[in-house]
């Protein structure tokens, strides 16, 4: 085959050293360290051979360092993904990992992933550890309802969140030694749907030091990782607004998106818009979490992709098809963890819970033939491809062909029971038995 990068070199990443093969020559590998001195060793290897352009795996997170001193260092770096360089089976080592790698890439047969901006990188980092943050506050919730359930306080039958204003005040006179249950239930909300009764009932328990010591451990930690997600928030407010300076609020239509105890503590709404051009809070469905995810894992960056089938298949959305012989041998849709292919699955799942969503038609259609998980990705993929036609052509959410209006649910509805009244035959006394009161919700 011929020659394309007459000048490229392969790097075999690793966790303690990296392997760098210049050319086709196992006596010319030379083996460098992971630390910052390594790297400008590596470089200054790289220059003397008159390197031009560098291919390396994506092992984990040990490339990204080498990654960014190679860029600063003025090569042209491709970053491959490691399941595309695969060599024949056989003898495997470290040598013959990075002369492969540089036999590829002079051939011009790899092709490089895609990369976010430094910005991007940023936000991406800030936001993924929020979800750690919100992660451990729910192992600590639950530690703490096992806590109390062990103590056969039965605080999380009653109330919905324990750590919600009535059950953190419930916990907060218990760690400050309140034991009487009449005392306790004084403090619980009017809002709660329990009675005064139960309540006192599942307040009386057996008091243990041990158990209560946990509880009391867990909450202290639990509100540590509150303060931490609202410095986080701040953190990703400044980021996001920093190309953004002195951007005043423009005046929307309003949109109820519910939300929950870990929204942001900022106007996400906003920024997106300043942002992104187009309000992607007008489509039904998509809440805080998903638009916060989108602008901190690709922002304007999606417009790198020429279509918006690219850009669910690069979100993994959509089926890997595979012919052999003019037939479909497989259709598996691909694994993988991207979170914001996560965040438009979660949102796919909201629209199956919901009754009037226009893409609720499509949802159930889906779920009846394939199974609910099946309808949750075809769901997510529609939703990512309005998600890059808003963003790319800038303009307002349209609702699809398929996607079908909720009045049109309702005539359709009363169609379909129009019918069925027909086809009972129903005289002129039953009618009016039937419509003489309009019927209750509760009947």
């Amino acid at each position: 085959m011929k020659i394309v990068n007459d000048r490229a070199a392969g790097v075999d990443v690793g966790s303690r050293s990296h392997m760098v093969a210049v050319d086709q020559e196992a006596a010319h590998v030379k083996e460098f360290g992971v630390y910052t001195s390594d790297h400008e060793l590596l470089v200054k290897h790289l220059r003397e051979n008159r390197i031009l352009t560098v291919a390396m795996e994506s092992t984990g997170s040990y490339w990204q360092t080498l990654f960014t001193a190679l860029q600063k260092a003025g090569f042209e770096v491709v970053l491959v993904n490691a399941r595309y360089i695969k060599n024949v089976k056989g003898k495997k080592t470290d040598v013959i990992d990075c002369l492969w790698i540089q036999k590829l890439h002079s051939l011009g047969l790899l092709q490089g992933s895609f990369l976010l901006s430094d910005q991007l990188q940023t936000l991406r980092t800030y936001y993924q550890h929020r979800q750690y943050l919100i992660e451990q506050t729910s192992k600590y919730i639950n530690k703490m309802q096992k806590a109390l359930r062990l103590m056969n306080i039965r605080l999380d039958i009653v109330i919905n969140d324990i750590t919600g204003k009535s059950g953190r005040a419930i916990l907060d006179a218990i760690l400050n030694g309140e034991r009487d249950a009449q005392q306790l239930v004084l403090l619980v909300n009017a809002g709660v749907k329990k009675s005064r009764e139960e309540i006192i009932r599942s307040l009386k328990g057996e008091w243990r030091d041990d158990l209560l010591f946990e509880l009391k451990s867990c909450l202290s930690l639990f509100d540590t990782y509150e303060r931490q997600i609202v410095e986080c928030d701040k953190k990703m407010y400044s980021a996001l607004n920093q190309s953004l300076p002195d951007l005043p609020e423009q005046k929307l239509k309003t949109i109820r998106k519910q939300k929950n105890k870990h929204s942001p503590t900022f106007n996400v709404r906003h920024l997106a818009l300043a942002t992104l051009k187009t309000d992607l809070f007008e489509i039904p469905g998509v809440s805080h979490n998903t638009v916060l995810c989108l602008l901190s894992h690709m922002g304007n960056d999606i417009n790198k992709f020429a279509t918006a089938k690219q850009f669910a298949s690069w979100l993994r959305l959509v089926p890997n098809n595979k012919v052999s012989g003019g037939k479909v041998i497989s259709t598996h849709t691909p694994k993988g963890k991207n979170r914001l292919a996560l965040a438009f699955r979660q949102a796919a799942n909201s629209v199956g819970n919901q009754k009037n969503h226009p893409l609720g038609p499509f949802f159930k259609k889906i779920a009846y033939r394939k199974g609910r998980p099946a309808a949750i990705t075809a769901t997510a993929r529609k939703l990512s491809v309005i998600t890059w036609n808003m963003i790319t052509k800038r303009e307002a959410y349209k609702q699809a062909n398929n996607q079908i209006d909720p009045d049109e649910i309702k005539q359709r509805k009363l169609k379909a029971i129009r019918s069925s009244l027909i086809r009972l035959d129903i005289n002129e006394q039953e009618w009016k038995t039937l419509f003489q009161t309009p019927p209750s919700r509760n009947q």
